[in-house]
């Protein structure tokens, strides 16, 4: 099942863990040090943006693997 997953959304899933990383690097090396700023000031935040926009990103490289002649 897991194998199954991952052969379908294995992109998109690479996307995410990229983007949480650089997302979380982010805050540790340029991030809001004053706390003043809403979404650069928590690493959660930031890993959770990073996830979405690799995410976005990976996915736009997949293909459709759907065989329409069957």
């Amino acid at each position: 099942m897991i194998k199954t997953i991952f052969k379908k959304y294995g992109l998109t899933l690479t996307g995410l863990i990229i983007g949480a990383l650089g997302g979380y690097l982010y805050w540790l090396f340029i991030g809001c040090t004053t706390g003043s700023c809403p979404i650069t000031s928590s690493p959660l935040y930031t890993s959770i943006w990073g996830a979405i926009i690799g995410g976005l990103i990976f996915n736009s490289f997949e293909t459709d693997k759907t065989d329409y002649n069957k």
